[in-house]
């Protein structure tokens, strides 16, 4: 499992108005970006998704900026992973917008962004083994063990070395 850039970056911009010193005082996108190196155009397209979400606070104007909109224990991973990848699929049976019928367990539901593809057993519209391979259950049980780790922490727990990221990210 990777996850993309975006998602790296939208973490590392949340904990970056974590530990800011002051996290009531406002950041703006260029000082998250100078500190990680990394483009302010693109993470100007991050910020405003977590600004959608809630869990960042956008102030407009002159002395504008962003800052946390919600307390860093209430920010769980799994959940903003799963709410910004653009999807989990680990191979090529989970793309296709299909739902999965399973015969033993009627239609498969799951808050993943993972789809399966509809099978038939002469048919397939992917990977020429797809009716009959049982590794994408294999892929989808060790994705779902995955997002559940993430769903154990929040943003709080990950900054326990607060005093050393902010350190490092404010010199």
């Amino acid at each position: 499992m990777r996850l993309t850039n975006y998602s790296d970056y939208a973490l590392r911009s949340l904990i970056y108005l974590a530990v800011r010193p002051d996290p009531l005082l406002l950041a703006n996108i260029s000082d998250i970006a100078d500190s990680y190196g990394i483009s302010k155009s693109h993470l100007t397209k991050i910020i405003h998704q977590l600004g959608q979400l809630g869990y960042i606070e956008s102030v407009r104007g002159k002395n504008g900026g962003i800052r946390l909109a919600r307390a860093p224990k209430d920010i769980n991973l799994g959940i903003l992973i799963k709410q910004i990848e653009p999807d989990f699929n680990l191979v090529e049976c989970f793309a296709v917008p299909v739902i999965h019928k399973d015969s033993e367990q009627g239609v498969h539901q799951t808050d993943l962004p993972v789809i399966f593809i509809e099978e038939e057993k002469n048919k397939s519209l992917g990977c020429v083994i797809s009716p009959a391979c049982q590794l994408k259950s294999v892929f989808f049980e060790a994705l779902t063990a995955f997002v559940n780790v993430l769903e154990r922490y929040t943003l709080a727990d990950i900054l326990n070395n607060e005093d050393e990221l902010a350190t490092l990210l404010f010199r």
